[in-house]
């Protein structure tokens, strides 16, 4: 295939982005976040719609094998089972989906512990104004190719 028939297949150019998956990947790895205590954590819950919320997908996937509860959410509604003990980690790469925002908004007082990724936006002020651990992603040509960067932050 040469480079004329490749852009009109794919006329946004994803072939550069995952061209760069491996670089993208290394950079994330070390960006070496905080790490988020997870003492005590017996159920997660991955919240976060289309391609920021892939990475729910994946990790319920890695950790089925472990003794832990993961849950995926790709709606505005966290699981009844949601207590103290449950981590949910929210997932924007724009930081402005409405169904993650609303997970957090509609949760602020109850007893889970949350953790929230983005590149900005509504969900880096909310958690900030809420006192919620928060972690810059930057943003790739779409949340599809920003995949990586969740899973090696």
């Amino acid at each position: 295939m040469n480079s004329k028939e490749l852009e009109r297949i794919d006329s946004e150019k994803m072939y550069e982005v995952y061209d760069k998956w491996p670089q993208t990947a290394k950079e994330s790895y070390e960006m070496n976040l905080e790490k988020f205590n997870v003492k005590d954590v017996d159920h997660i819950v991955f919240a976060g719609m289309g391609g920021s919320g892939t990475i729910g997908d994946v990790m319920s996937s890695l950790l089925s094998k472990d003794d832990i509860h993961v849950s995926v959410v790709k709606g505005y509604l966290l699981p009844k089972t949601v207590d103290s003990n449950t981590l949910v980690v929210l997932t924007s790469i724009s930081g402005n989906t409405d169904e993650t925002l609303t997970v957090l908004k509609n949760n602020l007082k109850s007893n889970a512990k949350f953790i929230a990724f983005s590149s900005g936006g509504k969900l880096q002020e909310l958690s900030q104004k809420n006192n919620i651990s928060h972690h810059i992603i930057p943003e790739y040509h779409s949340p599809r190719a920003s995949f990586l960067t969740f899973l090696y932050s």
